[in-house]
């Protein structure tokens, strides 16, 4: 094991107090006061619930929309309460269809709130439902049917798809959800790129606008209930509104105003690279340190994707940069791009920032490039907020951005610790991590890398006293 102060840290590119690093000030500029970018937003925690009381809200005026529409004829039936329970589960799994879209909406007052990542965890929790009631509702639906007609099932599932209106296109709305569920799968997930991955889940807004059709011209529900049907409109509506507001209008606005353009791209650390960018209005990104934006490059082979990554360091008019590890072929052609490439962005997102803590003392825990966002909340941190900084690297030279943490911990009056080595013979456990700190029960904890590395640090955390409201981490994975 090797243990690394701030003064082993120190090196030629030192943050210098009051002035930015070298990678970050602009050409000719001197060394003039730095710009105070403006703060970012301070989460409302209030709104996450509020967002929770609506959807129940809704889901119970969608039960209560397929209840009132059965009559005590129509249950006792031949078929009746198959066929009752079917439109009940239709009508359920298309709304919990439309909360998973709210969820991933990216909407800027609930991802401050809970995190993007939690989000996408309550996404994939809600999806086997979803999935499970549409696929009950077909199965249902058509066993109703078939038993009212008096036919077999799959005599009475080709007279649906022959003879009734929109029933085909909620056919190849099913199918295309049952593909968007087996590629999310974690074993396919995986195994996709993520390019391959996202585009396939773009098929999700045609299969939900193909099965609105299909509800609108069949649903029982909204015979002779104008009402009804008005109002499922306006629900289906208004989500649609609010993806296209934050997923689309938003970000283009945000490029549109602040026309950041690749300055450089340089290399930090072996296979970590720093992206610099130019824009205009720069301070007025109001970003807190900790969060990420979904970053498009509009260059060849990459103008279609947006990928998540952090800032490493808090904008400097006219400057903002991200720090990136050049993985896979997207990661690789990016250390390739050249100067005036036009930049997209989307966000800021995250809730790994400095609002989440809730004592005066805190540690900060990362390995590898996971130290990006560690960088940025050293900027963004009050002052009288006690600093402990650990990294992990397999070698010091993959210690990414060491002498700019270890300058702004020196500045703080912290203290910053590396562990180097192979993972066999620099142990990163419990008692190392009490060793660091021994008052860790005492402070709140942001973990941030891979996830190989992040549960066990966490689990240590736990089990040195740490309560899991003080442990902060958020993964990017897709």
């Amino acid at each position: 094991m090797t243990l690394a102060d701030t003064r082993q840290l120190s090196g030629a590119d030192l943050t210098v107090p009051g002035r930015a690093p070298a990678s970050l000030r602009p050409r000719g500029s001197g060394t003039g006061p730095r710009s105070r970018p403006r703060p970012g937003r301070r989460p409302r925690h209030w709104t996450a619930d509020l967002f929770l009381v609506l959807v129940g809200t809704g889901f119970g005026a969608v039960v209560g929309e397929v209840v009132t529409a059965e009559s005590r004829g129509a249950l006792a039936a031949p078929g009746g309460l198959l066929i009752a329970g079917g439109r009940f589960a239709g009508f359920a799994g298309a709304y919990l269809m439309l909360v998973m879209l709210l969820l991933i909406a990216r909407i800027g007052w609930l991802e401050r709130a809970v995190g993007q990542d939690r989000l996408v965890r309550w996404h994939r929790r809600v999806s086997p439902w979803a999935l499970g009631l549409i696929t009950a509702h077909v199965v249902l639906i058509t066993l109703g049917y078939a038993q009212s007609a008096k036919t077999g099932a799959l005599r009475q599932f080709w007279t649906f798809l022959s003879s009734y209106p929109d029933i085909l296109a909620a056919a190849v709305a099913f199918g295309l959800l049952v593909v968007v569920a087996v590629t999310s799968v974690r074993i396919a997930r995986h195994r996709l790129k993520y390019e391959t991955w996202w585009v396939v889940h773009l098929y999700t807004y045609m299969a939900l606008a193909l099965a609105f059709a299909h509800q609108i011209a069949t649903g029982a529900s909204f015979v002779g209930h104008p009402l009804a049907r008005a109002i499922w409109a306006v629900a289906w509506a208004a989500t649609a509104g609010l993806v296209v507001t934050y997923r689309f209008v938003v970000p283009l606005l945000r490029s549109a105003r602040h026309q950041l353009r690749i300055e450089r791209v340089k290399q930090e650390a072996p296979g970590v690279y720093s992206v610099i960018c130019r824009g205009r209005r720069v301070d007025r990104l109001a970003v807190s340190g900790g969060q990420f934006f979904q970053w498009r490059f509009l260059a060849e082979g990459l103008w279609w994707q947006a990928h998540p990554y952090s800032l490493s360091a808090l904008p400097r008019p006219p400057m903002v940069r991200l720090t990136i590890k050049a993985t896979g072929d997207y990661g690789k052609a990016v250390r390739g791009l050249q100067p005036g490439t036009r930049v997209l962005v989307e966000g800021p997102y995250g809730a790994f920032t400095h609002h989440a803590r809730s004592t005066d003392s805190v540690a900060l825990i990362a390995a590898g490039v996971g130290v990006t966002p560690v960088r940025a909340m050293l900027e963004d941190l009050p002052y009288n907020v006690d600093v402990v900084v650990i990294v992990r690297a397999s070698s010091y030279q993959d210690l990414v951005l060491r002498d700019e943490v270890a300058a702004l911990v020196e500045r703080r009056g912290g203290q910053a610790y590396a562990v180097v080595g192979p993972r066999q013979t620099a142990r990163f456990d419990a008692d190392a991590l009490a060793k660091f700190v021994p008052d860790l029960a005492l402070r709140d904890v942001f973990v941030c890398g891979p996830g190989g590395f992040t549960e066990p640090v966490i689990a240590s955390a736990l089990a040195l006293g740490v309560p899991r409201s003080r442990i902060h981490y958020e993964a990017f994975a897709f």
